[in-house]
């Protein structure tokens, strides 16, 4: 097992009518007055922008509001509202809504708490946020884990580019988490948050690292249990106990605890980022969903050992040791049909990405083959631009 740090400071509220007390959390951080950021028009037609509202009044805090955030956060917003908390002294950012409301929420808080420093300079990995201002959220989505993740991932319409960035600064004060928030997300969003939830952890299942079995055991029960729980929210979008586990799921897999003792680089996630940047249209579980099975066909046979284990423990195929290829390949085909059987796709073109796209897509995605993807087998430029043609392709 490697050396790690495991760090989550993220205070959770978790259930029934918790976003209520919004309020008398905030207060203990006596703010100056609050930002609410969040998306469209859904935390205004449920009711839950007024309820927020009535909460900070209650408790006499000040606030301003800054709507609009759309899937692929962009950096166009951003900078908008670190211009909106500096013109009225912000000191706290209240995010209502999914990943993508929360990651625009980090990102303002960082750049509005240093503001000597271009805020798109974090995401391009050229320094790092010193400071940041204190922030929460309530959550709305089960999908991209940012209520407890040290990870916001921006996009810059300008330069077609999608970039995440992992900071300690990133991660919030507190998180609210009342799975009823999540009773009418639609079946394309609930099916989209099963793929990026289980994502976060398959990815780091298969980063390189040696006797993690405890850890291992929690990813494997975190993968299970979300594919249980998604097939239950779409059976019955009001069950609350399957969008519970769903929502939890949504947290332990990517505020660090399924990498514990491995590697970890989100690499399917780096490959998914590039056409979803060129393509702000694609859903990023969608796009992931289109990539993953080409992923793990190119580089199962780097350790043949560990996808057997996954094949086993996961999908509860038993081994063929006589053709141990096989049964990898059954598990992939397995994780295969079940994205069809909840309307995902499984291929590029599905999602609309034209073909003289790819080198583009892989050049970026190398930094203009300058940078290999870890892993038991690492991706260079040539090897991304062929899993992406495998994806295209549907292989």
């Amino acid at each position: 097992m490697n050396n790690f740090i495991y760090e989550t400071p993220t205070k959770v509220y978790f259930g029934r009518g918790e976003e209520k007390k919004v309020g008398k959390i905030i207060a203990e951080y006596h703010p100056n007055k609050v930002l609410i950021h969040y998306g469209q028009n859904s935390v205004k037609e449920s009711g839950l922008l007024d309820c927020v509202k009535k909460s900070l009044e209650d408790e006499n805090i000040e606030y301003v509001e800054l709507g609009g955030v759309c899937a692929n956060p962009q950096l166009s917003l951003v900078r908008k509202g670190i211009e909106l908390c500096l013109e009225e002294n912000v000191d706290f950012v209240l995010a209502v809504g999914g990943g993508s409301v929360i990651d625009s929420s980090k990102d303002i808080a960082n750049g509005a708490a240093n503001p000597e420093t271009d805020v798109w300079d974090f995401s391009l990995g050229k320094c790092t946020p010193r400071r940041t201002l204190n922030k929460g959220a309530i959550l709305t989505l089960s999908a991209a884990g940012s209520e407890m993740s040290n990870s916001c991932v921006i996009s810059n319409a300008e330069t077609g580019e999608k970039r995440g960035y992992g900071c300690s600064n990133n991660r919030l004060n507190f998180a609210i988490e009342n799975p009823e928030l999540t009773f009418t997300v639609s079946p394309y969003q609930t099916a989209c948050g099963i793929v990026d939830i289980a994502m976060h952890t398959i990815e780091r299942y298969f980063c390189p690292g040696d006797d993690t079995y405890l850890t291992d055991a929690i990813a494997e029960a975190v993968i299970k249990s979300v594919t249980r729980a998604g097939i239950d929210c779409l059976e019955n979008p009001r069950n609350y106990e399957a969008r519970a586990n769903m929502m939890w799921a949504s947290s332990l897999a990517h505020n660090g605890l399924t990498q514990c003792g491995r590697e970890f680089q989100l690499v399917v996630h780096q490959l998914e980022h590039e056409v979803s940047g060129m393509y702000p249209e694609v859903a990023h579980g969608a796009g992931l969903a289109a990539l993953w099975c080409s992923w793990a066909r190119y580089v199962y046979s780097a350790n043949i050992n560990r996808w057997l284990q996954y094949a086993r423990n996961v999908w509860n195929i038993d081994i063929d040791f006589e053709h141990p290829e096989k049964t990898i390949e059954e598990a992939i085909n397995r994780q295969e049909k079940f994205y069809a059987s909840i309307g995902m796709p499984t291929d590029l073109r599905a999602l609309g990405v034209r073909e003289d796209s790819l080198e583009k897509l892989a050049y970026d995605c190398s930094r203009g083959k300058t940078r290999k993807l870890i892993g038991y087998k690492e991706l260079s430029y040539e090897d991304i631009l062929e899993i992406y043609k495998m994806a295209y392709n549907n292989r």
